[in-house]
C-alpha cells in the first residue's frame, strides 16, 4: 500500500510549484469501491484511536483544511471524520473576521479553539486565511501579511511545544476543471443549491493569484513540527482515503496508552459481586 504521509508531504524547506503536482492521481486503486474497504477500516482505527486519545489525555490533534472553494472542505469533515466522537471531536469554521475580531491581532480570533489535551480539533479554513484571501484581495499591506508566515510558524511551534499538539495541514488540490465541473453539480443538485454563492464566481477570477499564495504558503510554513500536505483532490474518494491514512499513520505514532486505573480494582470488584448477588449478601448478613 502506498505511503500517503511520505508522499504527499511538503518537504520543509522545499520550494513549490502546484503545476508539478497532479490533483487526478489516485494511488493504485481505479475506483471509490477499491478503496472503501482501506477507506473504512481507517475510519474504524480513527474511532478507536480518539478514543484512546480521550482517555489518555496527555495529546491532542489539530487539521488544517485549506483549499480553492468547491475544494472539498466540508466534505472532508463529514466523511472522513464520520466516525469520531463529538465530545471529543469539533470542527471550527473560520469566516470573514467581525469587527472585534479585526481590532486584534489576526491570530486573536484563533488561539482559543486550539485542542485541549485528549482532543481533536478541525480547522475548516483557518489562520492561513490571513495570507491567502488578505492577500489576495489586498486587505492588508505587503509589509504585513508577508510578516505572518514566521509568526504562524512560531504560533504553531508554541501550541506543538506547550500542549502537546499534533498539526496536520492538508491543501486540497483540485483542477480549475473540476471546480467547474463542482459547480455545475451544485446548480443540476436541489440539495447543493444551498452552497452557491456569487463569491464561487468571483473568486474564480483570482484563480492564478491564489496558486501562487497558496504555493507560498506551503513553501514557507510546511515545517517539521507542522507538516503541510499536498492532497490530489479531483477525486473525492482518493481525497477521503489519503487523508484518513495519514491521521492513522499520526496518531499511531504517538504511541498512546490506556491510563492505569485510578481505584482498587479488587475492593472495586469485591462491591461490585455484592451489588450483583444482594440475595446472597443478605444471606450471610442474617447468618
Amino acid at each position: 500500500m502506498p505511503n500517503y504521509q511520505k508522499k504527499l508531504a511538503v518537504k520543509p524547506g522545499s520550494k513549490i510549484r502546484l503545476k508539478h503536482f497532479d490533483p487526478s492521481y489516485h494511488g493504485k486503486h481505479e475506483s471509490h469501491k477499491a478503496a472503501l474497504p482501506e477507506i473504512e477500516e481507517n475510519r474504524q482505527k480513527m474511532d478507536e484511536l480518539q478514543y484512546l486519545m480521550y482517555a489518555e489525555d496527555k495529546h491532542s490533534l489539530l487539521i488544517v483544511l485549506q483549499g480553492l472553494d468547491a475544494g472539498g472542505k466540508d466534505g472532508v469533515v463529514r466523511h472522513v471524520f464520520t466516525g469520531m466522537n463529538p465530545e471529543g471531536c469539533m470542527a471550527v469554521n473560520f469566516k470573514e473576521p467581525t469587527p472585534k475580531e479585526l481590532a486584534h491581532d489576526f491570530l486573536w480570533r484563533v488561539h482559543p479553539h486550539v485542542p485541549s489535551k485528549g482532543s481533536v480539533v478541525i480547522f475548516n479554513r483557518s489562520h492561513y486565511e490571513d495570507v491567502l484571501v488578505a492577500r489576495v484581495h489586498g486587505l492588508v499591506p505587503e509589509k504585513i501579511w508577508s510578516k505572518r508566515y514566521n509568526e504562524i510558524n512560531d504560533f504553531e511551534r508554541l501550541i506543538t511545544t506547550e500542549n502537546s499538539t499534533t498539526i496536520l495541514k492538508f491543501f486540497l488540490h483540485i483542477s480549475k476543471e473540476e471546480q467547474i465541473a463542482r459547480f455545475k453539480k451544485r446548480l443540476d443538485d436541489s440539495a447543493r443549491q444551498w452552497k452557491i454563492s456569487e463569491s464561487d464566481y468571483k473568486e474564480r477570477e483570482y484563480w492564478d493569484e491564489y496558486t501562487k499564495a497558496f504555493e507560498d504558503v506551503l513553501t514557507k510554513t510546511s515545517t517539521d513540527h507542522a507538516l503541510w500536505f499536498i492532497i490530489p483532490s479531483n477525486r473525492k474518494w482518493f481525497r477521503d482515503l489519503a487523508i484518513s491514512q495519514i491521521i492513522v499513520q499520526e496518531m499511531e505514532a504517538m504511541e498512546m496508552q490506556f491510563p492505569k486505573p485510578t481505584v482498587n480494582l479488587a475492593e472495586i470488584r469485591r462491591k461490585y459481586h455484592e451489588a450483583a448477588s444482594p440475595g446472597k449478601a443478605n444471606r450471610h448478613k442474617k447468618r
